[in-house]
């Protein structure tokens, strides 16, 4: 036998499992790396950056889909020579892990962390980060993704920290690092601050109910300033009220009070206000200066504060048209107020709780003061509408906490210097999405702000600072280095984590009386900044492999989800512009996000998706990575993972790929047959599927080439529907008659669909590769070219059109309920050009099983063009006079000259119309979709064609019982009928007919009798089959 025998009803997990162990044993992965050569300098290299996950969790469907990207672009490369190194990272520090920490500790807080030891809490986080590492690298390993777990990186590793230290110190060395003291994003729940970045991730907004308060503020004129607030917990720090200048306000009396609010906003009051009596109107400049009274005391001495200013920030899309001004908590607050000379207050400790400066509301968190805050505002009268606001508010993306903007001291990166840079080097990188480039992260670049990279936390990357502990004495060092640390603290230092680096302390060589000390900034880098460092730290840029990171940067290829828009792609960016003054990345695919069937995220901490590994052994690796690598998910969309959907994957991709391997087995071994790569034949279904093979390996290497796999999946399940409803089924008595060329044409075909689908479908491919040819491995082989396809268009595009006249005429069967079997009389065809499609009349004839098939070019003849109008894309050049050609149209007043048409007297372009063919015939008929055609069925039945009908109905139930029987294709029976005596009638002309098909040597058809019980069902008529295999 030339083939192995093949299942034909495959377990696809269990062919998978033994793909992974053959891999294993076989050492294949490291072979395909060893086998392409990384040329002079690398040249030949592709290098991929592997974005790091945090190990102290599960890996879920985002993290898989990711790592089905990871592995197929890889794969593909390597298939096109080139040497793909694929290193595997984690990422250790930071936020994630500390939050993690906590939670299994049972502690929460800097000061309990302080209280349980630093040297101990960070040495659980090192433990519980990589708790997970065994369960990913089995993941990882089962969903077919190869990877170097071996050769790893680790961002807490010595190496790739003294990395992150001469990045840190080269930005500052270049004037890009700055300390300040400015309104952040901050985490209560964490007591440190969180970067813009980290705000804008795809979950840090939720939707809340906040209270808004509208309070009026007493002006030393005596009138009342209404401003409006959904964070009534900053009027303890009000120090000032911002008005917009050039908008105008209305003074109005209620009750015995005056009151003050934008003009445009008095409308939005009706309820509190019904009958207004304006007074005067005024502009907000003529306001600016004005005093008022402090709504609380705690900082009634406060300088230059408690007046009216100009904000260029104020809208009357909202609220007073007023807004209250706490600078330590807000960031317009802070910026105007220091613009006018007011310093900020900031009464809130680092756990989100009001400190003694506010006495009345001390220890209390800020969102839990609300209540109290409100009742006291009541009490006194000042509150002229209490409300609840409904609105998208920051939360935490590790806690899941609502954020505060507070005040706080912390390091930057000054982005805002190299923005402009950051925006021109994005032109650099091809997205794919390509939107994404001058869309969300275009724009993001557009608007980027200076970057807060400390974090008053603990386990992550020290910043390498050291500052006088005297201010007399003032000193900053920045180191770079491990050895540079080694120089002025006269150490070996090998442990750069705290608390180890915070007890490197020297004295200040500036202080002559030696008293005073350099002791390090308590605050640790952002993870965010380490994980953006990774393409150089990884590989421990400077001080190794300086000329293989010159030669290999930027990056070839990144893929991660859409979010990482403003995370990793951003972080990376902004470093490679800072340090290098280039991109970090030439192609970047960025994904959609992995929704539940709920339509929620899926995600670690919610812990709302089930165990992937239960749908490898269900479904399959292969089923969940072409699910995913061929859905919308890949074009930026959100998408649901289902049940239904990796069901659909294996009916209507594996398994026709692993049928068309089964059936040429079958009938190859039945012939003893062996099939070879040849692409010669003269037959016609042969040339039609080689050329379309052709045009498959030119399609898929444009979508491979472009990053786009999602383009590749439907190029390749539209050639697998070609290749099994069209072509096997087609070409089926070639096969079962043992046709050479039919044979070596299939062998060739899934030659070069095995490599084709390899990257997407790398396990069902590698099992049918191997057992078609025998080689070592379909990842070890090269991208198929077109040498010997031919490439016969004509022939092409005349077998499309005949595939869309029997797909369209089978539709109408299916319409007017005549079964394929049930032979017709008749079928017209007709379309322009139609004497292209008469060479394959007994093609349609066959397919659509009619016994007369005629063409004509007279398409008027049974069709006309129904003309609809696109107002979407008219009405903007036609105005009013869109609603005059709809009229004409319907009443039929158009015309059609080439791709003119004129509906009235108005002429209409390519695009603002469209011609939809329609049969004139009221009965079976229908336009073609490819071309301007119509099919007439001919559906009218007589007693011959019915009869002819039930001997087809009688075979197609005897094949089934041969397959039941499990007869061979080749094996010869004798053959018993037992039918109604109609059906004995109609099927008397025809035994020859059914010996032949169904390979019957005897056949003996009888009535069926008392003595004959039926065993079988003929459509719903009972009668007895008796299949027996002839030695």
């Amino acid at each position: 036998m030339s083939y192995p025998q093949v299942e034909p009803q495959p377990n696809f997990p269990l062919l998978e499992n033994q793909v992974l162990e053959y891999w294993k044993q076989d050492k294949t992965f490291e072979a395909s790396i060893e086998l392409r050569e990384a040329g002079k300098k690398g040249e030949n290299e592709f290098v991929f950056y592997d974005g790091p996950p945090f190990a102290n969790g599960l890996p879920h469907y985002g993290h898989l889909l990711t790592g089905f990207v990871k592995d197929a672009v890889p794969r593909y490369r390597t298939m096109r020579g080139q040497r793909v190194e694929r290193r595997f990272g984690w990422d250790c520090h930071g936020l994630p892990a500390e939050a993690e920490a906590e939670r299994q500790l049972g502690i929460s807080g800097r000061q309990a962390i302080t209280d349980f030891g630093i040297d101990k809490f960070n040495e659980y986080c090192r433990t519980s980060v990589l708790q997970y590492t065994s369960d990913w690298e089995r993941y990882v390993t089962r969903q077919a993704r190869w990877v170097d777990f071996e050769n790893d990186y680790k961002t807490l590793d010595t190496p790739y920290m003294e990395s992150v230290m001469w990045a840190f110190k080269t930005l500052w060395d270049k004037g890009l690092i700055y300390e300040g003291f400015r309104v952040l994003p901050y985490s209560w729940a964490l007591e440190t601050p969180l970067s813009n970045t980290e705000t804008r991730m795809d979950d840090a907004y939720k939707q809340v109910q906040d209270p808004a308060l509208t309070v009026g503020f007493e002006l030393s004129s005596g009138e009342l300033l209404l401003a409006w607030t959904t964070t009534p917990w900053t009027l303890p720090s009000n120090l000032a009220l911002a008005v917009a200048p050039d908008v105008e306000y209305v003074i109005f009396q209620h009750n015995d009070q005056k009151l003050i609010v934008a003009r445009e906003r008095l409308s939005a009051y009706e309820r509190e206000f019904p009958d207004v009596e304006v007074l005067e109107t005024i502009l907000g400049s003529q306001l600016v200066g004005r005093t008022y009274k402090p709504l609380f005391n705690y900082f009634a001495d406060q300088p230059n504060a408690f007046r009216v200013i100009s904000g260029d920030f104020v809208t009357t899309e909202d609220g007073t048209g007023v807004v209250h001004m706490a600078p330590g908590f807000g960031e317009d607050d802070q910026r105007v107020c220091q613009e006018a000379g007011i310093d900020l207050v900031v009464p809130v400790d680092s756990r989100g709780c009001f400190t003694s400066e506010v006495a009345d509301f001390e220890g209390q968190l800020v969102f839990d003061a609300n209540p109290a805050i409100i009742r006291v505002l009541k009490e006194r009268g000042v509150v002229f509408r209490h409300e609840t606001y409904d609105h998208a508010y920051p939360h935490c993306w590790r806690t899941g906490k609502p954020l505060i903007y507070k005040a706080v001291g912390s390091w930057f990166v000054k982005v805002t210097a190299i923005r402009d840079r950051m925006v021109e080097l994005n032109e650099q990188v091809r997205w794919v999405p390509d939107h994404l480039q001058h869309g969300s992260f275009g724009k993001w670049l557009e608007n980027a702000r200076d970057w807060t990279i400390s974090r008053n936390r603990f386990w992550g990357s020290p910043i390498p600072v050291w500052r006088s502990d005297d201010p007399a004495y003032p000193r900053i060092d920045v180191y770079g280095s491990l050895a540079e640390l080694r120089r002025d603290f006269g150490v070996d230092i090998q442990e750069l984590h705290r608390p180890t680096i915070d007890n490197l302390v020297r004295p200040n060589p500036d202080d002559p009386s030696g008293k005073s000390m350099m002791r390090r900034v308590p605050e640790v880098l952002d993870c965010w900044f380490e994980s953006g460092s990774m393409p150089f730290a990884q590989v421990h840029y400077p001080f190794e492999n300086q000329e293989w990171f010159e030669n290999h940067y930027p990056g070839d290829f990144i893929v991660e989800y859409i979010g990482q828009t403003r995370g990793w792609f951003y972080t990376l960016h902004v470093l490679a512009t800072a340090l290098f003054d280039r991109p970090a990345f030439s192609n970047c695919v960025s994904h959609g996000i992995v929704l539940g069937e709920d339509g929620a995220k899926m995600s670690k901490s919610l812990r709302n998706y089930p165990d992937p590994m239960k749908v490898f052994d269900s479904h399959g690796a292969d089923a969940m990575r072409w699910y995913l690598l061929s859905s919308s998910i890949l074009r930026g969309s959100d998408f649901a993972v289902t049940e239904e959907g990796m069901r659909d994957t294996v009916r209507q991709v594996m398994l026709p790929l692993w049928n068309s391997w089964y059936f040429l087995s079958l009938y190859a071994n039945a012939e003893s047959v062996d099939g070879k790569f040849d692409a010669s034949s003269e037959n016609v279904l042969d040339r039609y599927i080689v050329s379309k093979l052709r045009g498959l390996v030119e399609a898929t290497t444009k979508s491979f080439d472009s990053y786009d796999l999602f383009a590749a999946c439907a190029e390749i399940r539209t050639f697998l529907d070609v290749l099994t409803n069209w072509y096997i089924r087609r070409s089926r008595d070639r096969f079962w008659k043992g046709d050479v060329s039919a044979i070596n044409t299939l062998h060739t075909v899934l030659h070069v669909v095995t490599r084709i689908a390899a990257p997407v479908l790398p396990l069902v491919s590698e099992q049918i590769f191997r057992g078609l040819t025998g080689e070592r491995s379909v990842h070890l082989q090269t991208w198929p070219t077109t040498d010997g396809l031919a490439d016969d268009k004509n022939l092409v595009a005349s077998m499309d059109r005949v595939r869309d006249v029997c797909s369209t005429t089978l539709s109408l069967r299916k319409v007017h309920s005549r079964r394929v079997r049930q032979p017709l009389a008749s079928l017209i065809v007709a379309t322009e050009n139609s004497a292209a499609l008469k060479a394959f009349t007994d093609i349609i004839s066959d397919e659509v099983n009619v016994r007369e098939v005629s063409f004509s070019d007279d398409v008027s003849s049974v069709a006309g063009f129904e003309l609809q109008v696109v107002p979407s894309v008219v009405g903007p050049r036609l105005g009013a006079n869109t609603q005059a050609v709809i009229k004409a149209v319907k009443q039929g007043d158009w015309s059609r000259n080439g791709d003119i048409v004129t509906a009235g007297s108005v002429d209409l372009f390519p695009g603002e119309y469209q011609l939809k063919l329609v049969p004139k015939a009221s009965g079976a008929s229908a336009a073609l979709s490819s071309a301007a055609g119509v099919v007439v069925l001919d559906i009218e039945l007589t007693a011959e064609l019915e009869a002819e009908g039930a001997a087809r109905d009688v075979i197609r139930l005897v094949q089934q019982q041969r397959r039941d029987a499990g007869l061979d294709v080749s094996d010869r029976i004798r053959l018993q009928l037992g039918l109604p005596v109609e059906i004995v009638a109609q099927v008397s002309g025809h035994h020859e007919t059914i010996k032949t098909e169904t390979l019957a040597t005897q056949l003996e058809v009888v009535v069926l009798n008392d003595n004959l019980a039926p065993n079988a069902d003929l459509d719903g008529v009972a009668v007895f089959v008796a299949v027996n295999r002839l030695s």
